[in-house]
């Protein structure tokens, strides 16, 4: 697991949503225009080490297992529900939640929304090249859209020369947005380490939309999606690396969330 570092906690704008508590995680009952607003809104306010999490079940029952990085999670700026279970606990608690905001869709529908704004974005994290077609892609899509630069780092821990060089390259490069895909808990951890040496507007761990856009990585069929059943689709492409996470962790989270779901009013945050 990355090394846990202590900083001051992000503030959180004084317009900031509703939000509830899922096992001792505060989630953001936000969707998907709204965070298209808000980072607009937080890239003309400058960078002040923001980063935004895209979170599911998986994470949520590793932020059980960690403590710390249940602290990286309540740290964000925003924690948006990335997982359909999320969503149906938001409804729970009675928000209006109609979709889940989804790494890849809130990527792709940013970019559609502000191609014309000239933003500039940089890629950190996927395989070799990923990030690179990556950014390819979304050029060919959206040619007003700004890449700033893209690193695929290695499979192995940076060194303190190594990271501070990657530090040095993205402050020169001054992008809008960082969009980090390390995968979950990884690229949580990264966003919380680097949010006070990194002078961009907001960070977003959005995971596989790396892979999804360059083409390396099929995609659950919509229908999937929006019935929380994408992780059925993962397990049976995968299931020797994803077998013990969707089938572990979601017994685990059904199990513990009886009282939630039971009494929700008493998990609403704000």
């Amino acid at each position: 697991m990355p090394g846990f570092a202590t900083i001051a906690a992000v503030p959180r704008p004084q317009a900031a949503p509703p939000a509830f508590d899922v096992l001792g995680v505060r989630v953001d009952a936000v969707q998907i225009p709204e965070m298209i607003r808000r980072l607009e809104q937080w890239i003309a306010e400058g960078p002040r080490g923001r980063y935004v999490t895209l979170t599911n079940v998986h994470a949520i029952m590793e932020a059980q297992a960690e403590p710390a990085f249940k602290q990286v999670l309540n740290q964000a700026a925003s924690v948006c529900p990335d997982g359909m279970p999320l969503v149906w606990m938001g409804r729970r608690f009675g928000y209006a939640m109609p979709r889940r905001v989804y790494g890849p869709d809130l990527f792709w529908d940013f970019c559609r929304a502000t191609e014309r704004q000239g933003y500039s974005h940089f890629f950190y994290g996927g395989g070799p090249g990923i990030a690179q077609r990556l950014a390819s892609e979304l050029k060919a899509r959206f040619p007003g859209v700004r890449v700033a630069g893209c690193y695929s780092p290695p499979f192995r821990p940076l060194s303190a020369e190594e990271d501070a060089a990657v530090v040095r390259m993205i402050n020169a490069a001054a992008p809008d947005l960082l969009w980090v895909g390390l995968g979950c808990p990884k690229q949580e951890f990264w966003m919380h380490q680097h949010a006070g040496r990194l002078r961009v507007p907001v960070m977003l761990g959005v995971g596989q939309a790396f892979d999804i856009y360059a083409g390396s990585l099929r995609q659950a069929p919509r229908w999937m999606r929006e019935r929380g059943l994408e992780w059925l689709f993962r397990l049976c492409l995968e299931p020797r690396r994803l077998g013990k996470r969707y089938l572990l962790y979601n017994s685990w989270f059904v199990a513990t969330l009886g009282w939630q779901w039971l009494f929700p009013s008493r998990s609403r945050t704000a």
